[in-house]
Formats: structure tokens, C-alpha cells, sequence
């Protein structure tokens, strides 16, 4: 569990010629003479001085990147208590005048600001200046339905290019955007858009997936049903259907040549509205503002990933997951984006690395299982498509176990930069990741980011270097939630994040900080593994267990039961025709006992025929605990926010069986 000393070669290096090709490094270069941060020291001395000059290093940022402000700040933070920081007072501006600031130049005008390809065509460009055109038309639209500053719109949608004009125009406007993915059923949707009242929905006929059309309705008229505040309905004939009574054509909406009128509003004016996976109550409804996700977003995209308008920006994500937010953010730096609309499986495993040499994906963003996935179902990456365009895969969603690294670097290319990132819904961005200047070594995310100040505490909110603590950030970050949605004295909010560590960001996940200052993670904190005093992150049974062929994914838990003792079974859903007998028990017993500890071989072994996950596809951990104390199914966890409620009834079932 503490890092290995000495340290082993790392699995990847920047040559001396991509770091100075990289933009962090003429910004530390550029900031060094204007603001005073180290010129030397590299990225180590860069990160020191952004968390010790909070202050400069966000006015930097803003300078950098030319960030308009239609008023002027005051100062950079106002206030800096968490929670509660107020970040550039007294200024103003507009998130989309930010994402189309592309189109301006007459020499992009033409170029891709979106590619759009799904299962069944070829990418399909929009143009900066169409896209800035559907912008223009819908936000004007908007404002003829009377959509104000503050209002909410709604998008039941995939990803599509229409969902990035309708989240643009509705920034524009001033409104504050919220979105669900379309195969989300009705319970799901009303359980988050209900709680904040949105006036107008965006809803699509049905999506494309697995090779299948999925009609959606009846959904989007259950939907339309239980959301009294809707002035509007917009339609998107996806599936080529005519717009149901009383609702509006996305065609008419977005024909129009209106130039785009963008409202200036506050800095910590609402922008959107995120969802936590809600799985033992309703979600909470995180609101982030325009300010803080624009410089958020420009420093984590500009000079964590690199990006600029060469640039082509591909990430594995539906709109009901914070990584489409992240993803649409890609326009900020010029980036053309890459909207993929379909199953990450279809027709095959290898189906996203098509993606990405059709795109010519020069980042390549999915999660950590789908890396998995495609090492357990012998997929080559580098021998069957041409990924000469990407240089760097990053991987979030959960940790990835250190032979995902390995299988990245032997299957895609040795010269690859594997950006294993971690942060979250709340803050929409990373606390720790990808930094283009630092070498990979296996397991780890490579720094914590700029402006985070990143700590491991001990229960006594001591600091710890190479042993496991509770992850903490210490000071405020320009994306952390304004608020939560109907949250009115900030209660909610404050023991989200506040109860454990007053004034300390508290996030719930078990992380190392290593001695050569990179980060581990080892999975939530209230789902830790505590066997005789010994604390395990779920993550480390995970990359352990599942690198055995018979095992396709697993889940652990870990109970205490009212006599004192600590029950730890392992649940485990197998490959196809693989059988849990008592030699592959043995073998899962003697990987657990020698590749982590002998205190967490789990008390039983037992075969479930899936693995239960959040709509987001995070394993459900909380409550299956729940569940194995006794906790009924309804008490136990919101249906609304599970894959397939099913799957839990077994679990509800064990812990009838065990009383």
C-alpha cells in the first residue's frame, strides 16, 4: 500500500522535445516573467506555486487565455472559505462567447468544430460557423419563448451535435442547462430535471445502440406528463419521426441567421446543473458556474491535456455522465470535438479504437473497464487500425489497474502518454491527471493539477506521504458546486463535502500521495475494506481479482456485523464458460493473499450473474452493503438510479438467507 522505494523506471518519458513543444511549459515560461512563478523546477515548482499563490496563478490563467471579461474583476477571490469561496467578483461574462470564439477567425470559419459519427455513417463535420449559426437561431428562439437568465433547459438527448447547439444557446442566453442521457428511463429523468423545473426539454424520437433503434416516445410523453414548468417541447427526429402535438421542430428552431447575443452575467452565474448517481436517495443536484467551469476547463483542457486547434478531441460519454460537459468544454481551446452516438461494444469490442482512427482522435478519452475489457477479449488496437494520430489515451470512470498501463503501451504504442485522471461530478474536472511534461509510471496519475492543492489525511487531518488517507483539497477550486439545487441553507452541501474536515474539501475516495509526488487511487472511502485494523481500497481487490481470465468483473464488500465480527464476501460474475469450482476459488484466495494481504482473502466466493452499476456504470458498493445489513430494497437504494434494479433483488435475498 506505500509506494515501492527505490521508485522503478516509469513506463513512459516525454522526449525533451514534446515538453518543450507543450503548452504548460510556455505558460510557466510566460508566467515566470509576468506573474513570478518559478522558472525552473519543472512541473513540481509550477504546482507549488499555484497552490501557494492562489490568487496570481488564477489571474495568470484568466490572462493566458484571454478570457473576456465583459466587466472587469475586482480581485481573483473575494472570499476563500470552503465553502462559500467567491471567485473574481464584480466581473462578468459569457461561457459561450468562449466555446465559438473559433468561429471569429475567418480562417477556421470552415473548419470542424464538431465530428459527428454514430453506428451507422462516417463522421459528419459541423462547421465552426454552422455551428455558431444554430447557436445564434436558437438562442434567439429562446428568448422569444420568454427562457430568461437563471431559467432552466432540459435535454433528454444523446450526444449529438444538437445537444452541444441547444447547451450553447442556452448559456448564451443566460439559462442554466441540465441534461440526461436517452436511454435513462422516465424514473431517472424525473428524479433529477423534477427537482430544478426547466421550461423547455429538448427530447429526441429515440436513439441508435448495439446495432438496434430504441424508440423513446412514450418516455419523452410520460416525461412531458410529470413536468408541469415546461413552457416548450423541442423535437429531434433522430429516428426521422414527425414532431409529436404541442411540440416545437428542432429544424424551424435552428434555421434562422440571427448573430449570437450573448448575456453577461455574473462569474458565479449558474451554467449547469450536474447529478450525483443518486443511488441511496435522490441525487443531488450540483450547480457550477460559468466563470469557474471556463477557467476550470480552459486550465485543465489548455494545459493538462494539451489541447489546441489541431487538435481532435474523442471521449467515450453520454450526456447524463460529467465527461460530455468536460468534452463539449474542448471547444474553449479551438478543439474540434468528436461526439460518438452508439454502443462502445458495437459490433465488436474494438469498436471505440475504429472510432478514434476514423476521427483521426488525437486524444483518446474512455474509461478504465472498457481498457480492461478490450485486454480480456484479445484486441490489438495498433494491428488493426491506424492510431498514428493519437498521442494520448486517458482513461477515467475508476482507477486503472497498472495492467491496463501495460496493455495500453504493448497494444497501442510505446510512445503513448497514458493519462489515467481522476476528480469528479462535483467539481466537473480532475484534481489529479494528466500532466504532458511528467513520466508514466505504472499505476499512478501522474500529478496532482494545477491550482489543487491535493492532500492525503490521516483520521486527525494529518498529512501523509506514502500511505493511504482520505483524499482532501484545501483550497477552493473555481468549479466546485455555487450551490446545491434546493438546498437552501447549504446543509446538504456542507456534509457532502465539510462534515469530516471543516474548511477542507473531504471527497470520499482513499488515495496515496507518493513520495515522488505522483497519486494512487485505491476506491471510496465508504466502501473501504477494514480487516483487523488493515484498510483496503475496493479498487486494489479489484485489479487484483480480475486479472485472473475466468473473472469478468467482480464486487467486494465489506461488513460489520452487530456480534463484532466483519464479514467480506466477494461477488464475482464470470467470462463465459468459465465455472466457480473450487480450483478457480483457490486460485482467487492465493492471488488476493499474495499480491495484497492475507487479512482480505474474502470469507466467501460467491457467483452473481452481473455486477450491479449506476447509470454512470460505477459499481454499486454503498448499497449492496446496505442490502447485506438488512436495509430493504426501497430503503436501500433509489431504483431510478441503478442499471438494472433487478440484479440487487439477489443481494436483498442473501441477507434474508444469512439472518
Amino acid at each position: 500500500m506505500t509506494s515501492a522505494t527505490p521508485q522503478p523506471a516509469p513506463l513512459w518519458q516525454p522526449s525533451p522535445e514534446r515538453i518543450a513543444a507543450a503548452r504548460i511549459t510556455a505558460f510557466q515560461s510566460w508566467a515566470a516573467e509576468r506573474y513570478g512563478a518559478p522558472a525552473d523546477g519543472g512541473y513540481a515548482a509550477l504546482h507549488r506555486w499555484s497552490v501557494d499563490e492562489l490568487d496570481t496563478f488564477w489571474r495568470a490563467v484568466a490572462d493566458w487565455f484571454d478570457v473576456r471579461f465583459t466587466t472587469p474583476y475586482e480581485r481573483v477571490l473575494g472570499d476563500r472559505a470552503m465553502p462559500g469561496a467567491e471567485w473574481f467578483p464584480g466581473a462578468t461574462l459569457n461561457y459561450a462567447e468562449h466555446a465559438l470564439r473559433a468561429a471569429e477567425d475567418p480562417a477556421r470559419a470552415a473548419d470542424a468544430a464538431l465530428l459527428y459519427v454514430d453506428e451507422t455513417h462516417d463522421p459528419e463535420p459541423v462547421t465552426w460557423a454552422e455551428l455558431r449559426r444554430q447557436v445564434g437561431a436558437l438562442a434567439a428562439r429562446l428568448r422569444e419563448l420568454g427562457v430568461c437568465p437563471g431559467d432552466r433547459v432540459s435535454g433528454y438527448v444523446p450526444n449529438i451535435p444538437q445537444a452541444v447547439t441547444a447547451l450553447l444557446a442556452t448559456a448564451a442566453v443566460g439559462a442554466v442547462w441540465t441534461s440526461c442521457a436517452s436511454d435513462f428511463g422516465a424514473r431517472s429523468v424525473l428524479d433529477r430535471f423534477q427537482q430544478v423545473e426547466p421550461v423547455v426539454l429538448f427530447t429526441v424520437d429515440g436513439y441508435r445502440y448495439g446495432g438496434k433503434e430504441h424508440d423513446r416516445r412514450d418516455t419523452v410523453t410520460e416525461l412531458r406528463a410529470e413536468l408541469p414548468s415546461l413552457r416548450a417541447v423541442v423535437h429531434i427526429p433522430l429516428l426521422g419521426t414527425e414532431a409529436p402535438e404541442g411540440a416545437l421542430s428542432w429544424d424551424e428552431l435552428t434555421a434562422g441567421t440571427d448573430e449570437p447575443v450573448f448575456e453577461a452575467v455574473p462569474f458565479d452565474h449558474p451554467l449547469w446543473v450536474l447529478y450525483s448517481s443518486g443511488t441511496t436517495g435522490l441525487p443531488k443536484a450540483i450547480v457550477q458556474s460559468q466563470g469557474g467551469i471556463l477557467l476550470e476547463h480552459l486550465k485543465q483542457l489548455g494545459l493538462h491535456c494539451d489541447l489546441g486547434p489541431e487538435d481532435r478531441f474523442f471521449w467515450y460519454t453520454s450526456t447524463g455522465w460529467m465527461m460530455w460537459n468536460f468534452l463539449v468544454s474542448g471547444l474553449l481551446t479551438g478543439t474540434t470535438v468528436v461526439l460518438y452516438d452508439g454502443s462502445p461494444g458495437y459490433p465488436e469490442t474494438g469498436a471505440q479504437w475504429r472510432i478514434a482512427e476514423r476521427t483521426r482522435a488525437t486524444l483518446f478519452g474512455t474509461s478504465a473497464a472498457y481498457v480492461m475489457a478490450c485486454g480480456k477479449a484479445d484486441v490489438h488496437p495498433a494491428r488493426d487500425h491506424d492510431l498514428s494520430a493519437v498521442k494520448c489515451v486517458a482513461t477515467t470512470g475508476s482507477p486503472l489497474p497498472p495492467d491496463g498501463f501495460r496493455w495500453l503501451h504493448d497494444e497501442v504504442a510505446e510512445d503513448l502518454w497514458i493519462a489515467s485522471v481522476s476528480g469528479g461530478t462535483d467539481v466537473c474536472s480532475c484534481f489529479a491527471g494528466a500532466v504532458p511534461t511528467l513520466p508514466v509510471h505504472i499505476g499512478e496519475l501522474q500529478a496532482p493539477c494545477l491550482g489543487t492543492d491535493l492532500q492525503s489525511w490521516d483520521p486527525a487531518g494529518k498529512p501523509l506521504v506514502g500511505e493511504v488517507g482520505e483524499l482532501v483539497v484545501t483550497n477552493p477550486m473555481p468549479s466546485m458546486p455555487i450551490h446545491f439545487w434546493n438546498d437552501p441553507d447549504g446543509s446538504r452541501y456542507r456534509d457532502s463535502y465539510f462534515e469530516m474536515f471543516p474548511g477542507a474539501w473531504r471527497h470520499g475516495d482513499w488515495i496515496t500521495i507518493t513520495d515522488h509526488g505522483s497519486v494512487i487511487i485505491h476506491g471510496r472511502s465508504d466502501s473501504t475494506l477494514n480487516r483487523q485494523g488493515v484498510r483496503m481500497g475496493s479498487a486494489d481487490i479489484y485489479e487484483a481479482v480480475e486479472r485472473l481470465p475466468e473473472i469478468k468483473e467482480s464486487l467486494v464488500i465489506g461488513l460489520e456485523e452487530p456480534n463484532g465480527g466483519y464479514w467480506m464476501p466477494l461477488f464475482v460474475h464470470l467470462a463465459p464458460g468459465a465455472a466457480l469450482d473450487d480450483d478457480l476459488r483457490a486460485r482467487i484466495k492465493a492471488t488476493i493473499r499474495e499480491q495484497l494481504s492475507p487479512r482480505h482473502v474474502p470469507d466467501e466466493i460467491i457467483e452473481v450473474p452481473a455486477i450491479p452499476h449506476t447509470l454512470t456504470g460505477k459499481r454499486i458498493e454503498v448499497p449492496v452493503k446496505r442490502l447485506l445489513q438488512g436495509t430493504p430494497l426501497a430503503k436501500a437504494v433509489n431504483p431510478g438510479s441503478v442499471d438494472n434494479l433487478d440484479l440487487l433483488r439477489f443481494y436483498e435475498e442473501l441477507a434474508r438467507t444469512r439472518r
